[in-house]
């Protein structure tokens, strides 16, 4: 295997995530799940490549999760240890650096969500079913990973379960087999893709399209049989979404979209790759919903494609997911992006300014400001650089990255090439000052690209 291979440095925000020493390039994960009992049991192949040398490798698993075997290159058995949430594996042979790692975990368990700061992620049973919502940190409550933003590999999911429900996972559906009682989903997810945006979804769906027949980017939806009323209303304007997001944002970078709605409530819609997942109450009949629709679908470009290596650049994620909404809006015939843009200062005016949006620190990454705030930033960035070159810019900035991981260097960096004076004064109040900067006057600013 040529080529150099360093490992990602250790997140500050979550440091105990993520491990040294190795790059994952593919998972195989074989799962069998029985959704009465809330038992897993999964086989997991792990390739990767040695970035140094060292007597043992860890992965990051949740401690519900009790390992079995491990096996190291060539399935001989390695010693391991499984404590505080980190498998730690000892080959029987020294690996060179740059050399083949290929590790397979045996485990089983009872799978349910990590806990942290932000509550709990990861593997979450429903009222008949079972999702996966692992942002930031919940992937180790499913699988050994190396559970880290910018570690993006190649997954085969197969996915076992009770035969009347239906199971999804990230990719393309490669085939689907039933022997008895039990049906086996596989999957096979060949963009690279970060271990939280991983996903398996288990639930009494029914399948079906969206759109008038086929257009560039198949969209799917996985809904009960009692909301797909709601759902035929609330979600019509999909495909149109996607059309205006391909015009502003660059091509879609996955070869399909499935929204899934859950049969219950869900808190927030979540993004996985190349799926959202929506809970009941926000199929309510009369798309009350809407601006999360387009939140979600815009999360496969600024997200899933282009994923921040470190967590402290999440504004470059949830800010152009929300301004994707304002985009939305004036593409749709409600307010203009401008108008929602001074409307969400004036209320950010009346909120603490006491938080630094280009690293607002891990209890607060996800707080509603830094959506917004980033948002406007881009808002800004949009009056001063025009219409034409802001878009010019963003189609540069999804191409140029697309299925990589990205930092806030790089984008706006990118951005000095479209501007003919110097943003250093708009990145630093927007990004890495407390103050809520003024928005520029909108100077008859265009309701399009």
């Amino acid at each position: 295997m040529g080529g150099k291979f360093y490992d990602a440095p250790i997140d500050e925000y979550l440091p105990q995530n993520g491990n040294r020493g190795y790059r994952v390039s593919r998972y195989e994960l074989e799962l069998t799940y029985k959704v009465a009992a809330n038992r897993l049991a999964g086989r997991a192949e792990i390739t990767a490549v040695t970035t140094e040398v060292r007597p043992r490798f860890a992965f990051d698993l949740s401690q519900a999760l009790s390992v079995s075997k491990v096996l190291v290159n060539g399935g001989k058995v390695a010693k391991y240890t499984h404590q505080h949430g980190k498998l730690v594996v000892t080959p029987q042979q020294r690996i060179p650096a740059g050399g083949l790692l290929a590790v397979t975990v045996q485990y089983s368990g009872t799978p349910r969500p990590v806990r942290g700061p932000w509550g709990e992620v990861g593997w979450e049973e429903l009222t008949d079913g079972a999702l996966v919502a692992s942002q930031p940190n919940g992937a180790a409550s499913w699988f050994p990973c190396d559970d880290h933003p910018s570690s993006k590999s190649s997954y085969r999911i197969s996915i076992t379960t009770d035969t009347p429900y239906y199971a999804l996972a990230n990719g393309t559906l490669l085939r689907k087999q039933t022997k008895a009682s039990q049906t086996t989903w596989v999957y096979e997810q060949s963009e690279p893709m970060s271990s939280y945006l991983a996903t398996i979804q288990i639930g009494q769906y029914r399948k079906h399209r969206l759109g008038p027949g086929p257009g560039p980017v198949p969209m799917h939806a996985l809904v009960p049989a009692r909301l797909r009323g709601n759902f035929d209303h609330d979600f019509a304007r999909q495909p149109r979404m996607l059309e205006v997001f391909t015009e502003k944002f660059g091509p879609y970078p996955f070869e399909a979209y499935t929204v899934v709605v859950t049969d219950d409530d869900l808190e927030i819609p979540i993004e996985a790759q190349g799926i959202s997942i929506f809970g009941a109450n926000h199929c309510d009949g009369r798309r009350g919903a809407e601006r999360l629709v387009a939140h979600e679908l815009a999360h496969q470009w600024f997200g899933n494609s282009l994923t921040i290596r470190q967590w402290r650049d999440i504004w470059l994620h949830e800010g152009f997911a929300c301004y994707a909404e304002w985009i939305w809006s004036e593409e749709s015939g409600g307010p203009t992006a401008d108008q929602l843009a001074r409307a969400a200062r004036h209320n950010l005016a009346r909120q603490p300014q006491d938080i630094i949006v280009g690293d607002p620190g891990p209890t607060s990454m996800f707080d509603d400001r830094v959506y917004k705030r980033g948002a406007l930033c881009l808002h800004t960035l949009r009056l001063e650089l025009g219409d034409s070159a802001f878009f010019e810019l963003v189609r540069e900035w999804t191409v140029r990255y697309r299925h990589a991981s990205v930092t806030a260097e790089e984008f706006t960096d990118l951005a000095g090439h479209y501007s003919l004076v110097p943003l250093r004064s708009l990145w630093d109040s927007w990004l890495l000052a407390e103050p809520l900067p003024q928005l520029p006057p909108s100077g008859g600013m265009s309701t399009g690209a």
